[in-house]
């Protein structure tokens, strides 16, 4: 069986502007086997919606994989539940 620590993780480094003019920065991970950037946008874009933030937009320009790291534990049962984990960086 696989040990958690070897499972790796894509970290998407994400900006996006709020309605209010403030610069949100998140960290999507999401298990290396989805690379569609349709399918991160999309988790981005739940995220932004859960943050009452649902019309700002999200692509390409604001949301670019960074790096690929080794999946901790405390990602694990949500990236198991919803596919995808938000990692909180400024303004959120």
């Amino acid at each position: 069986m696989e040990k958690t620590t070897a499972k790796k993780v894509n970290v998407w480094d994400t900006y996006v502007t709020k309605k209010d003019g403030n610069i949100m920065h998140f960290d999507i991970i999401a298990p290396v086997k989805i690379m569609d950037t349709n399918t991160i946008y999309n988790y981005g874009k739940e995220y932004l919606k859960a943050k009452g933030q649902a019309e700002q937009p999200l692509a390409s320009k604001q949301c670019r994989l960074c790096h690929i790291e080794a999946l901790r534990p405390e990602w694990e049962a949500e990236i198991a539940e919803k596919g995808y984990f938000i990692i909180e960086m400024e303004g959120c």
